[in-house]
């Protein structure tokens, strides 16, 4: 990206090769973050045109934006702290890159403080009660640790350790979860183990299933990145998504 003296975007390429350097800044260019402001009016108009032209990719970084800076108005915005360092920003593209990003935040003071009421994320939540872990046997103990648990989980006799763990799951008894990413309405049956995982919405993970330790045996049922990280679907488990037969298989699952 390109820009002016008062930032006005002057010229903006998808993914060029050899990007255009700040003058006087060898080896630094603008970089879009895809994050993008419009008015409502001007963002009608330009969507409507770009669906009448046949040859047009649908995108926003290859089409609507290039095609109309040099007619509209448009400004960069610098993404900096007060202090002039790059604010927080993370690229999520890969499944490796997304878990890291997650891991982040398990961390005691991480980049991205999801508790600064100066600056709340607002997004989507949906009511549930508070989390509840319950148990406190030899083994059979409900708890997490350096863990973010969300609203309507029930942690069941089962382990949490460096983990995401997204709303409405369970997990169940003698269970442990490590350094992994669990996302909503998963059912973890008891005594499986999950290290280094991702487990996507709605999946149901049968009792004594063990995931993350064995990458030979998981790259036969699930996606293992290079780095190591495992992805499970509920179309990898034979599942569909379906509430109905979510909640079937949760019932042959225990």
């Amino acid at each position: 990206m390109s820009v002016d003296d008062s930032l006005r975007i002057t010229q903006f390429v998808e993914k060029p090769s050899h990007p255009e350097e700040l003058p006087g800044r060898p080896g630094m260019a603008l970089a879009s973050m895809g994050i993008y402001i419009f008015s409502r009016d001007f963002l009608y108009k330009v969507l409507y045109e770009d669906a009448t032209k046949v040859h047009s990719s649908r995108d926003f970084g290859k089409d609507i934006i290039p095609s109309n800076i040099h007619t509209s108005k448009a400004m960069a915005y610098p993404f900096r702290k007060e202090n002039g360092d790059p604010g927080y920003w993370r690229d999520v593209g890969t499944v490796h890159s997304y878990w890291q990003a997650n891991m982040e935040l398990c961390s005691v003071e991480p980049e991205l403080n999801l508790y600064d009421r100066d600056w709340p994320i607002w997004t989507y939540q949906p009511q549930y009660p508070p989390a509840k872990f319950v148990f406190d046997d030899d083994g059979r103990r409900g708890e997490a640790i350096d863990s973010l648990i969300s609203a309507g989980c029930i942690l069941s006799g089962a382990q949490v350790k460096r983990s995401l763990v997204f709303f409405a799951t369970t997990i169940e008894s003698y269970s442990s979860v490590k350094d992994s990413v669990i996302l909503p309405k998963v059912n973890i049956g008891s005594n499986c183990r999950i290290s280094r995982t991702i487990i996507d919405k709605g999946t149901v993970i049968p009792s004594g299933m063990v995931i993350g330790e064995d990458l030979d045996l998981d790259r036969k049922r699930f996606h293992v990145t290079p780095e190591g990280i495992v992805l499970v679907t509920a179309e990898m488990m034979g599942q569909k998504l379906h509430s109905g037969d979510r909640d079937m298989l949760w019932r042959m699952a225990v």
